[in-house]
């Protein structure tokens, strides 16, 4: 299941408590897509304390609490990790992450058997008391999750040229030493990096493919490289004469920046000259699949309110055989 529709799951399992219809759910999925992740985000939009606990790390005693006797009878002090109305408030989500990684006397988040990482079958009485989904990787949702979060558009561009890179994990290779993959919690980490050593050039490769595994960081430090060849944004967004690039690439990234610049205009009082400069370059993108792209991105950002822009309707006509028959 697409992150975006796991979300929405999530957001109606919450909202659900109040009626008594809430089911425990179980997501599943390859380390670092991004499970964590989207729980916070759910909690956050209401709000809400997340009570992460990571079962992996956890022991029989860490959860029952420590006995002590009171008159005749032995009883448990409740661990302060676990909820409570006057520590949590009303409300709240319980995540135990890593629970196929936890010991069986422990025994919700799992990675999954095949991924090479300290698993165990989950008992078939345990797994029958959750709902259960996996989560798949798409690009489309973790570009829209970058661009809200600021993430570095050179990365964005370059995962729209190399989308089989968003995610690649090889157990075998972890097997063999190398422990960088890329994976969307990667690509953030490589954000990070970018920003880290800006001042430090000579450090990229290998900060990147610290994060993201050797190959990928070698082949996206190489993009970054080529970008200084990229037209003026400014005078695309201020309406005035640009270059269009001729190689793919440098389109991905014009694309990939352009979108970042309509998504930071919106609010602003020139934000519709600004999209609607947007949209007159885009028509002028060798492949309108590029442009369709471009707009996508902008409309998952900004909304409805990109529709009302005057050239959205010239763009549209222009696009119209590529949106409805391919």
């Amino acid at each position: 299941m697409r992150p975006a529709q796991l979300s929405f799951v999530l957001e109606r399992e919450f909202l659900s408590t109040a009626d008594g219809h809430h089911t425990p759910v179980m997501l599943w999925g390859p380390p670092g897509v991004g499970k964590s992740q989207i729980v916070g985000q759910v909690a956050a939009r209401h709000e809400a304390p997340v009570i992460d606990i990571r079962l992996s790390q956890m022991e029989p005693s860490d959860l029952r609490g420590i006995p002590f006797r009171v008159g005749d009878v032995v009883q448990w002090a409740v661990p302060a990790l676990l909820p409570d109305v006057r520590r949590h408030g009303p409300r709240g989500v319980l995540f135990l992450d890593e629970i196929t990684s936890a010991p069986p006397a422990v025994s919700a988040a799992g990675n999954r058997q095949g991924d090479r990482g300290v698993t165990y079958a989950m008992p078939a009485p345990l797994a029958n008391r959750f709902s259960h989904f996996e989560v798949d990787v798409n690009l489309d949702d973790w570009a829209f999750w970058a661009y809200a979060n600021g993430i570095d558009e050179r990365l964005i561009a370059f995962l729209r040229f190399k989308p089989e890179l968003i995610f690649d994990f090889d157990p075998a290779k972890t097997l063999a030493g190398e422990m960088a993959f890329p994976s969307p919690r990667s690509w953030e980490f490589a954000h990070r990096a970018l920003q880290k050593f800006a001042d430090h050039p000579e450090m990229r490769v290998g900060a990147l493919a610290a994060c993201v595994g050797h190959a990928a960081g070698v082949e996206c430090a190489a993009y970054i490289d080529s970008l200084d060849r990229l037209p003026d944004l400014d005078a695309i967004t201020e309406g005035r004469e640009a270059a269009v690039p001729a190689e793919i690439d440098l389109q991905y990234a014009v694309a990939a920046a352009l979108a970042g610049r309509a998504l930071r205009a919106k609010g602003r009082t020139d934000a519709r000259q600004v999209w609607g400069n947007i949209l007159d370059y885009a028509q002028r993108l060798p492949l309108k699949e590029m442009g369709v792209m471009l707009v996508s991105d902008m409309h998952r950002g900004i909304g409805s309110s990109l529709f009302a822009v005057p050239q959205f309707a010239g763009w549209a006509n222009a696009v119209a055989d590529v949106m409805l028959y391919e």
